[in-house]
């Protein structure tokens, strides 16, 4: 089961090297920023990821990698301030049933039901300054984040 994981690896290209935050506060929007800081935190943490932005017709999936054997679905939720809680309080129910479709049909479309499949959230707080360059942002990662949500679903 794990050497089919292995194989699906070695046709994607992994995505490495540090994020540039210079470029993309001033080419992209805050979410882009802080996927990928989200994904320079998951490297350093020794995940690899094999995926960005995936998008079909279900939705959209920030960061798809991999941790030891298991296949990580990570939902990003980047936000100005915490004036409104934490970020990753935006997962919502509904938000977790369509990741878990998503995700679904990604594993389905490759071969990988039987792969080990998690959902992380990576929380980020990157307030606004007169110099956006150099404010440091909060990072919170929330592994194993929820249970595949929706009716028939079986992740292990």
């Amino acid at each position: 089961m794990f050497e089919k994981c292995k194989q699906w690896i070695g046709r994607w290209f992994s995505i490495s090297g540090r994020f540039s935050l210079e470029h993309d506060s001033k080419h992209g929007s805050l979410g882009r920023a802080g996927e990928n800081a989200a994904a320079h935190f998951l490297q350093q943490l020794g995940y690899r990821i094999v995926a960005r932005g995936h998008r079909q017709r279900l939705g959209e999936i920030d960061l798809i990698a991999i941790d030891g054997q298991w296949i990580v679905f990570v939902e990003v939720k980047t936000w100005a301030s915490n004036r409104e809680g934490d970020p990753s309080l935006a997962v919502d129910k509904g938000k977790q049933e369509k990741l878990t479709r998503a995700a679904l049909i990604y594993l389905k479309r490759r071969g990988l039901l039987n792969q080990p499949a998690r959902f992380d959230v990576v929380s980020i707080v990157w307030p606004k300054t007169a110099d956006s360059l150099k404010s440091t942002p909060t990072i919170r990662h929330f592994k194993n984040a929820f249970d595949a949500a929706g009716k028939g679903q079986m992740f292990s």
